[in-house]
């Protein structure tokens, strides 16, 4: 837990390799926000994750900057390398997510709907490479959440067809395992990080 969110991730690494280019970041903000990254490296091995790690130091010491400040920095900080998909989501202290996204790391937050699981909003994705290429204009969504309300955030080696698999009753650390269980390719690091607003007057009724 940091503050009101519960959170957990669960990666490997493409198989037969020693390390992932897959990381996932959890920050604490400042003023009750909670910064979540998911960077997913190009390719996979030692460069991949040599991309990763890199941007990751980016956002631990710059953490208090606008989303996309942190692309622009970690843009300039990767330059050198291989390059990453970079997806950023900040819960603030007005239960709502800002998010930002440049590449193919998926983000969607779920909600208890009557009957079923809904997906009450999905993170919209530019195109381009941190690192090598950016679009010409980043903008940040904004998005409101509720007590209950979870955000999955999923790079390209996790099939996205796991959405009507997730219990929200179960611990963010149970449903981060099922889904890289289950749906993980063979073909490529996967990682899946979950993290659930709990509110600000106690537990999830």
């Amino acid at each position: 837990m940091i503050g009101t969110i519960e959170w957990a991730a669960a990666g490997r690494a493409l198989p037969d390799q020693r390390v992932s280019g897959d990381r996932a970041v959890v920050l604490d903000a400042g003023g009750d926000s909670v910064l979540f990254a998911v960077l997913d490296g190009l390719g996979h091995g030692a460069a991949a994750a040599e991309a990763a790690d890199r941007a990751a130091q980016v956002l631990s010491d710059n953490r208090a900057e606008p989303l996309d400040v942190l692309v622009l920095l970690c843009h300039r900080a990767l330059a050198e390398t291989r390059g990453a998909a970079l997806t950023l989501a900040l819960f603030d202290s007005g239960d709502r997510v800002h998010w930002l996204g440049v590449g193919n790391v998926e983000s969607r937050i779920l909600a208890k709907a009557p009957g079923k699981l809904a997906v009450r909003a999905t993170a919209l994705l530019t195109a381009g490479i941190v690192g090598y290429r950016l679009p010409p204009n980043l903008q940040t969504q904004t998005v409101p959440v509720r007590a209950g309300d979870l955000l999955l955030m999923t790079t390209d080696g996790i099939v996205s067809d796991f959405v009507d698999t997730v219990d929200l009753s179960r611990p963010t650390s149970e449903i981060t395992a099922d889904i890289l269980d289950g749906h993980s390719k063979n073909t490529d690091d996967a990682l899946v990080l979950a993290a659930r607003h709990r509110g600000h007057t106690g537990p999830v009724q």
